[in-house]
């Protein structure tokens, strides 16, 4: 397992449109989940530790972020031949794990991960409404472990921010995570 940062913060670049199958059987486009004040997009797996030490929190971000009508979702992305619990069973099971409340999406040729540039599992995209890129950070202080109850919850605070101003903070840290497993 490689351990992999997400670079900084491209600031306003745009989002790339795409249409990805949901564990839902639904297909779906970035407009399909942008919300009316921003979108999350994050690329997460069901065996990195680095994921599974959030992922609770996840589902409770993406609520938190739903009611400030910020859409999210996630997408998978790794070799699913060769790690076969990334693939959809193992994405459902995750879902029913955690408590994930949004949509799930596979990228089963790995295109749209390599078109955001995503390097690492969670690897985190906070947009603006406009689809411009305004965060690349993770989520809060955790690592393999998660963080203590009350850690600072910067994902969240950034995309209140984004919600409120249109901005993302100067300052982020990467995140940091699984490298994605190409095929």
């Amino acid at each position: 397992m490689a351990l992999m940062h997400s670079p900084i913060c491209d600031f306003g670049w745009k989002a790339p449109n795409f249409k990805l199958p949901g564990l839902d059987g639904n297909i779906y486009s970035f407009t399909d989940i942008a919300g009316e004040n921003g979108t999350l997009l994050m690329f997460i797996s069901n065996h990195c530790p680095y994921v599974l030490a959030i992922e609770e929190r996840l589902a409770r971000t993406a609520k938190d972020l739903a009611k400030l009508g910020i859409g999210v979702a996630a997408i998978g992305s790794n070799d699913i031949i060769n790690y076969p619990q990334d693939g959809p069973n193992g994405m459902r099971e995750q879902v029913a794990r955690a408590g994930f409340a949004f949509p799930y999406l596979h990228d089963a040729t790995q295109n749209i991960a390599r078109t955001y540039d995503a390097v690492c599992t969670p690897d985190f995209f906070g947009f603006d409404k406009d689809a411009g890129l305004q965060y690349r950070g993770r989520l809060d202080e955790s690592g393999r472990n998660p963080a203590a109850p009350d850690v600072r919850r910067e994902l969240y605070e950034a995309m209140e921010q984004i919600a409120d101003t249109g901005h993302g903070p100067k300052n982020q840290t990467p995140s940091m995570g699984c490298s994605i497993k190409w095929k």
